[in-house]
């Protein structure tokens, strides 16, 4: 970050005669009184100076000139509290406590306070804090560890959520008594949770995912050792034969990513409708890979309780834009009947993700979500329903060195049996816990429509598996 215009914020010698010190209290000890007094500042001069800047110039302030102002701000600021402190014959805080002071309130302000340094990093995968004070972190290589507070009480850290939830969209993300928990996604991709006093303390607690890769092809998960060569050229090829697909996991089994990686192969050109609860797919961020793409977001009810929009009712307004596909990015509820008929009514090779621990327990997790819904379907309406629209379930997990994401099952949907569905398993987990082909399970008719799309039914037969680099 650029340091303010004054360098390091040095105070001023003071205005009047040298006279012992008479210290009312210790060294740094004023740094919350410094803090709210420069917040206060910059929350009342900013935007006057904005207006008065974009007046004289005639145009728009970026985000980049805004906090290059903001830092002129706080540099006057902190003077100016520099110059109060030393009249009143106080300690000043000290110049790093200062400089650490002017960056948390522009954190505040254009990042995210103290969450920043934690989204800095590279290395962090997941952010839980159970209060202000107690925060866990998880790193790419599995490791976890306990890190500083991320604010300095639980009312700061509400406000920070409350802000956060303010910036996401044109959305009303309310964070109240009212509505205790909020979903959104942070302008860097990161996916976050929060809830307030629901929790055994009645504290304000929240989760962060963020996703490695917020784009993905299939080529970069042979890389990463995701898939082999054999999985790559089948995985294409379902979505070049247009069949449906349902992607589970566990959390962060990497389900996104894999969604993001199968869409890749679809042409530029298709026109594609994706439903989520909050923006994470990110599908239309290049029109290179995805020229014709609608994201819709379901929303909360607001104040009066009204104006909600569910997953479900967005598939079914999705299905109305002309879609070639419909991608759902994430089945919760009782979306996944109108998600099933969208898949069986002509919008072949549409797409969803759903947790489930296994291939076979994602049948199961259809059905619970399939008796939420209005329609309230048998089991074996359900399973009928299931078997006439999604063609495969693509399971990934974790390796044996329980670090790399892979895929571990992908399973033929066949038929329905009373309230059973008829899977067959094309690939089940080696060893090593990898996927490996099951010589012969895939329908003959199945079979001929990946050929047709150019996959090798040679490729198959290597049921030892291609996991090398």
């Amino acid at each position: 970050m650029s340091q303010p215009p004054n360098g390091h914020l040095r105070p001023v010698p003071p205005l009047l005669p040298q006279q012992p010190w008479a210290p009312s209290r210790q060294p740094g000890a004023d740094r919350e009184g410094l803090k709210q007094y420069v917040r206060g500042i910059l929350a009342e001069q900013l935007p006057k100076r904005v207006d008065a800047r974009q007046a004289t110039n005639g145009t728009e302030m970026g985000t980049e000139a805004r906090r290059e102002l903001a830092e002129e701000i706080l540099a006057d600021a902190v003077r100016t509290h520099s110059e109060r402190e030393l009249s009143a014959n106080r300690l000043l805080v000290e110049p790093a406590v200062e400089r650490q002071v002017v960056v948390e309130v522009l954190n505040e302000m254009f990042g995210m306070a103290g969450l920043q340094p934690l989204l800095d990093d590279p290395t962090i995968e997941t952010i839980n804090a159970n209060r202000f004070d107690q925060v866990i972190v998880q790193h790419t290589d599995g490791r976890r560890e306990r890190v500083a507070p991320i604010a300095s009480s639980n009312e700061e850290l509400t406000e920070l959520v409350r802000l956060l939830a303010a910036r996401a969209s044109s959305q009303e993300r309310r964070f109240d008594h009212g509505s205790p928990a909020v979903n959104l996604q942070l302008p860097g991709g990161e996916r976050l949770f929060a809830v307030m006093a629901l929790t055994a303390d009645g504290v304000t607690s929240l989760s962060i995912r963020r996703h490695g890769y917020l784009t993905a092809t299939l080529p970069q998960l042979r890389e990463r050792g995701t898939i082999d060569a054999g999985l790559r050229e089948f995985l294409a090829a379902l979505v070049r034969a247009r069949k449906n697909i349902l992607i589970t996991g566990g959390a962060a089994a990497g389900k996104t990513t894999m969604l993001r990686a199968l869409a890749s192969e679809m042409d530029p050109m298709e026109r594609i409708v994706t439903v989520e609860d909050a923006f994470e797919l990110g599908l239309q961020r290049d029109p290179r890979v995805h020229a014709d793409v609608t994201a819709l977001q379901s929303r909360e009810p607001n104040v009066e309780g009204e104006g909600a929009v569910s997953q479900a009712e967005l598939v079914r307004m999705g299905l109305r834009m002309s879609p070639d596909r419909v991608i759902v990015g994430e089945i919760r509820g009782p979306e996944v009947i109108p998600m099933c008929n969208a898949m069986s009514q002509g919008n072949d090779g549409s797409m969803a993700t759903l947790h489930a621990s296994s291939s076979r327990i994602a049948f199961t997790r259809l059905a619970s979500y399939a008796a939420q819904g209005a329609e309230r379907l048998s089991l074996e309406a359900t399973a009928l329903l299931v078997a006439s629209s999604v063609h495969f379930v693509v399971h990934l997990g974790r390796g044996k060195d329980r670090r790399t994401r892979v895929v571990e099952s992908i399973r033929e949907i066949v038929d329905a049996d009373g309230a059973q569905i008829v899977s067959n398993e094309a690939y089940r987990p080696g060893p090593d816990g990898r996927a490996r082909p099951v010589p012969g399970a895939l329908r003959t008719s199945t079979l001929d429509d990946l050929v047709t799309a150019g996959f090798d039914p040679a490729l198959l037969g290597r049921t030892e598996g291609w996991w090398t680099r």
